[in-house]
């Protein structure tokens, strides 16, 4: 992370296009040493048919700020991929939008662990998750 925050949020951004994530409309607003933020605003597309925040959504936006995280603070020649995600939804939310920090719990190079919270714009806990990611070499 030798580029200056803003590079690096313009480059996760770019990313990001023709992805899950635009469509989500996820974006990468934050990080630091050990950890990466993003957000999602929680509209009628990401509802279930009851009008709260689909959990699967939560899932997405927890996964994809894990293996960003995972990219950004390994050696960039390897691919991430997630190979295990669980989530306690705690909280319902309609409308407004939830922010997912995903911080390391063990940072090794072939198996990382990150803890996930998404919160509300009040720093109210929606969604716990923990993301187990793997780097594997680029082919």
């Amino acid at each position: 992370m030798k580029n200056n925050k803003e590079e690096v949020l313009v480059r996760l951004a770019e990313s990001c296009k023709n992805t899950l994530m635009e469509t989500l409309d996820i974006t990468y607003i934050d990080f630091g040493e050990d950890f990466l933020v993003a957000q999602m605003p929680v509209t009628p597309k990401v509802h279930q048919p009851d009008g709260v925040l689909h959990g699967g959504a939560m899932v997405a936006l927890a996964e994809s700020v894990g293996s960003a995280a995972s990219f950004m603070f390994l050696n960039q020649e390897h691919t991430i991929r997630g190979i295990e995600i669980s989530a306690n939804h705690v909280k319902s939310k309609r409308e407004g939008m939830v922010y997912a920090k995903a911080t390391f719990i063990h940072k090794g190079r072939t198996t990382q662990l990150w803890n996930i919270d998404v919160v509300d714009e009040n720093d109210a806990l929606i969604s716990k998750c923990k993301l187990t990611t793997i780097a594997l070499p680029r082919k």
